[in-house]
């Protein structure tokens, strides 16, 4: 569907918070040989040129598995797999030497194009990779001689680097060598791993044959913390998924704030997930030290002592225990060691498809890290599963934060009949509103 002149215009402007936040900051992309041979590639490396433009600081790990299976066929070499691992001998690795670069040529040309009727035009990437792995054989493993598959030993960060500091994109392959002068054949997603963590990555993505990470039911999965992840790692049934989810699970345990799966099949997916609030695949992100959760009867005397200095102050309309108590199923909450630390709730008017936002309160000592729009992106999906399509405030002090959020000025006569009864003139707050 072709999206309006007014709808582009609006999409351009709600990404540009996120362009802000991703300048500067360094990503690792990982895909396999599989996303390398769909048809949407070219696709990805458009956006990739893109991220680049916009100043992310990128490293990009490619597999090549089903590119050196076919060189392996071609040769007639037999295929060794131990654990599910493939066996790499001397013959072997002649085929994963053909593929790699036959791969990062691809990749290298794709980046270089510049047709003027291409996204590419004028962009003149520099792509630089070479020998930025060191690498160690994986050796005997339960009487198995894995030869030369090897395992990272170490990346060289100082090099990278460089490389990214000059505006480089940095392209590395699942080979890393040796200083007895040997070439190994390298997992990529122990090469992204140890490059994520090394370089102290902000993102690791990776580019999944599906939209990311689904329940049982086949349904998305949007957000995931480190905890919750852990449970669906423990339930991956194939050898290829449990080796992906591992190795971002040892990202985050080493430090990646974040890392996201997305397609490889849908066209936008990357930049849908990074520049879009919704986004496109699943994020997860490190375990926090504070719970988002729905409240509960014991966080009364909680969520009282939070909102009662802005009551004071005639910022917020003084809510009684009384009516908090009977209210409290509307109210979200982040507990930081069993302290109430920010609140909101939600107030539905499903006649008209609408929702007020309400309370939204973070502790002065947690203001400015976030907080305030994780509590609102949770009462945001929790109007959306109400079928609520917008949500509305009423305030008289911080409409310049919620316009930062991407609420728009509305009037009175937009509230939703039941609440327009309800609106106290004499405190005359603004009405802004947010579509979902």
């Amino acid at each position: 569907m072709m999206l309006s002149v007014h709808d582009s215009v609006k999409l351009f402007r709600q990404s540009a918070p996120y362009i802000n936040s991703h300048r500067g900051k360094t990503f690792v992309i990982m895909f396999g040989g599989e996303a390398v041979e769909d048809p949407n590639f070219a696709n990805i490396i458009n956006d990739i040129a893109l991220l680049n433009s916009l100043g992310v600081r990128m490293i990009l790990v490619h597999g090549a598995r089903p590119q050196i299976d076919h060189r392996v066929a071609l040769r007639n070499i037999r295929l060794r797999f131990h654990n599910e691992i493939r066996i790499t001998d001397k013959d072997t690795i002649e085929s994963v030497k053909d593929a790699a670069g036959s791969v990062r040529s691809q990749v290298e040309a794709l980046l270089t194009m510049g047709l003027a009727n291409s996204p590419m035009h004028g962009a003149q990437i520099r792509v630089c990779s070479g020998n930025l792995v060191v690498a160690m054989p994986m050796g005997v493993r339960d009487g198995v001689d894995y030869e030369l598959t090897g395992l990272v030993r170490r990346i060289d960060v100082n090099g990278i680097n460089d490389h990214l500091n000059d505006g480089s994109i940095v392209l590395i392959g699942p080979m890393g060598y040796s200083p007895t002068g040997e070439v190994f054949n390298l997992s990529h997603e122990d090469v992204a791993t140890q490059a994520a963590i090394h370089m102290k990555a902000d993102k690791l993505i990776i580019f999944t044959q599906s939209e990311g990470l689904l329940n049982e039911e086949g349904v998305l999965i949007r957000n995931l913390d480190r905890k919750r992840f852990q449970a669906v790692l423990d339930n991956a049934q194939d050898h290829a998924s449990r080796s992906v989810m591992s190795a971002v699970a040892a990202s985050l345990d080493a430090g990646v704030g974040r890392c996201h799966f997305v397609s490889y099949r849908n066209d936008g997916a990357l930049l849908q997930e990074l520049f879009t609030r919704d986004g496109a695949g699943t994020l997860i992100s490190q375990d926090y030290y504070e719970q988002l959760r729905r409240a509960t009867i014991e966080d009364v005397g909680g969520i009282l002592k939070l909102i009662n200095p802005l009551e004071e102050k005639g910022v917020l309309v003084k809510r009684s225990r009384e009516l908090l108590e009977s209210e409290i199923d509307r109210f979200t909450v982040v507990e930081r060691d069993g302290m109430i630390i920010a609140c909101a709730a939600l107030y539905p008017y499903l006649q008209d498809a609408m929702g007020e936002l309400a309370c939204v309160v973070t502790h002065p000592d947690y203001r400015g890290t976030n907080r305030g729009e994780r509590i609102m992106n949770a009462i945001i999906d929790q109007a959306k599963s109400l079928g609520i399509n917008r949500i509305f405030v009423l305030t008289t002090v911080t409409g310049h934060w919620f316009r930062e959020q991407g609420f728009l000025p509305s009037t009175v006569e937009e509230l939703p009949e039941g609440k327009k009864r309800l609106y106290n003139y004499q405190r005359n707050s603004k009405v802004l509103m947010l579509e979902v």
